[in-house]
């Protein structure tokens, strides 16, 4: 008997190693991303430049928008605050003279009416002016709300009257008598207004936290941008601060400004887009196809339907592959139907030609002249019966391929054991303890010798002996023991002189195909010997 081929372990090849390269991308989170993710990732980022170009383009548009903004800005901030100033200090100056002459000859009419002169140009706009003494006495001109103090000679202190004006205050020489000027805010206004007014401006002269607005601000909307410039006049800490609106945020700005980005992702979505329909789907459909293919089936080639030439020719190509291999399934399975009904012809022609050498042997027995010959005769017909058992339950589980039941082959063989003793060994008690263990053919056929040999040897030493046969568990994964107990198998001359002639060689033999010592305890009568399993029934 060989042992099964399936059962043999193979010889040693140590595993392959992994590929480290490939282990490193499957370890990748970005291998691990569905292709139309890692497509669209690509686009955007070869995109995103472009889009970025554009809007720093835009961008420095409106940088260049606005620095042509503060150039006009600073232009108009310094030419009205030098008209502003050169007024001013004009009119200043001519009070300083007159406010001199009056202090000294507060009947000095002339200086009076000059100075009167200098402002009758400025009478048609409000702006007036006032010399009083040190009694508060009106010298010339007009008298105007009380102004800022003024304590140093020739000092010129200024303070803003909201909404209408500017006040100037001046000190003469001669302690106590001063001079103030009232300069209306249309006055300043005209005097402030840039010669171009190409764009508008807006602007306001502002004296610590009071400001007098010259230029109105006109409403920019909430979004609204504008550049400040502030200038000093030059006089009495006064400052021309002038405001132009830049380049403002405008719808036609955001548009500008949103319109690339969205191009890149339009871009990158349209071409995911694309590329999904005309490549992945129909991909996916085919892979879907082709997972679910079964043998003997047609892959389903639905995907060839898409738009996608190259995708329809490889559909077609899993078909024409799947009738082939669905042509050579046939073709297997007619075989296969073919050598099973062979194996069965073959194995019923097996049986029947052991019964034959059965019916045989019993002939002969019942036609042998003496005792000994006759037991030799049921000696032989137990082990042809041994043998018809094993390959009568092998053929019942060939449809199945679970292996041989123990439990019932080694019932039915103490079954034929008892049909075949002799009349001295009638009295045999045979006790079976048999677990459903499944082994293949070769194990069960060395088994059924075994244990033939091992109850025809108590069977000689002692025919009125009890004998117990039982299949159990072993410690070892996917082994069983068996084990045949007798007080006809202590150890004694007869156990002796029978094992060590005839019966000893045979199970040594069996043995050793079962792979494994067969154990004796002389003391408790017992041989086992451990085997191979498949399974349990």
């Amino acid at each position: 008997m060989t042992p099964d081929s399936s059962s043999a372990e193979p010889s040693g090849h140590a595993p392959a190693s992994p590929n480290p390269i490939l282990s490193a991308v499957r370890q990748s989170p970005i291998a691990r991303l569905p292709t139309g993710v890692k497509l669209f990732l690509i686009l955007s980022a070869a995109l995103l430049p472009l889009a970025l170009i554009a809007v720093v383009a835009t961008l420095q548009t409106t940088r260049v928008a606005d620095a042509e903004a503060r150039s006009r800005l600073r232009i108009a901030a310094n030419e009205s605050a030098r008209a502003i100033a050169t007024e001013l200090i004009g009119d200043t100056t001519a009070l300083r003279v007159a406010l001199d002459a009056l202090g000294s000859d507060p009947a000095d009419l002339p200086s009076c009416a000059r100075a009167q002169g200098v402002f009758a140009q400025q009478a048609s706009t409000g702006a007036r002016f006032e010399i009083v003494d040190r009694r508060g006495r009106l010298l010339c001109g007009e008298e105007l709300p009380p102004g800022p103090r003024v304590s140093l000679p020739g000092e010129v202190r200024a303070s803003i009257v909201p909404d209408r004006g500017v006040l100037l205050t001046i000190v003469g020489a001669r302690p106590g008598v001063t001079a103030t000027a009232f300069f209306p805010e249309a006055f300043l206004r005209r005097l402030g207004r840039p010669v171009s007014r190409a764009t508008s401006f807006s602007s306001a002269l502002v004296l610590g936290e009071a400001a007098l607005p010259l230029e109105p601000d006109p409403d920019g909307g909430a979004l609204r941008r504008t550049e400040t410039l502030r200038t000093e006049v030059g006089i009495a800490g006064l400052v021309l601060t002038t405001s132009v609106r830049s380049a403002p945020v405008t719808s036609s700005l955001i548009v500008a400004l949103m319109l690339p980005m969205v191009m890149w992702a339009a871009a990158a979505g349209i071409a995911w887009f694309v590329v999904d329909r005309l490549l992945l789907r129909p991909l996916r459909h085919l892979r879907t196809s082709v997972a679910a293919f079964t043998p003997g089936k047609v892959i389903d080639s639905r995907a060839t339907s898409l738009p996608s030439q190259e995708i329809r020719a490889l559909g077609e190509t899993f078909r024409a592959i799947s009738e082939t291999v669905a042509a050579h399934e046939a073709g297997l399975e007619e075989g296969l139907r073919r050598q099973t009904k062979l194996t069965r012809e073959v194995h019923h022609r097996v049986k029947n030609n052991l019964q034959v050498i059965s019916s045989l042997i019993a002939f002969h027995a019942r036609g042998a002249r003496s005792a000994d010959a006759t037991a030799a005769y049921a000696s032989i017909q137990r082990r042809v019966d041994a043998l018809a058992v094993v390959h009568r339950h092998h053929f019942a589980e060939l449809e199945e391929h679970r292996g041989l039941n123990l439990r019932t082959m080694i019932g039915e063989l103490s079954s034929n054991i008892r049909a075949t003793a002799s009349e001295q060994a009638q009295t045999i008690g045979l006790t079976l303890d048999i677990d459903a263990f499944l082994v293949n053919q070769d194990v069960a056929v060395a088994l059924a010798f075994l244990v033939t040999e091992m109850i025809e040897l108590a069977g000689s030493c002692d025919p009125a002996a009890q004998i117990r046969v039982s299949v159990k568990p072993s410690a070892e994964p996917d082994r069983a023991v068996l084990r045949v107990i007798s007080r006809a198998l202590v150890d004694g001359d007869a156990l002796r002189e029978l094992a060590g002639s005839r019966y000893g060689r045979v199970m040594e033999g069996l043995s050793r195909q079962l792979r494994s010592k067969l154990h004796h305890d002389p003391l408790t009568g017992a041989y086992e010997i451990a085997f191979a399993v498949l399974g349990r029934d």
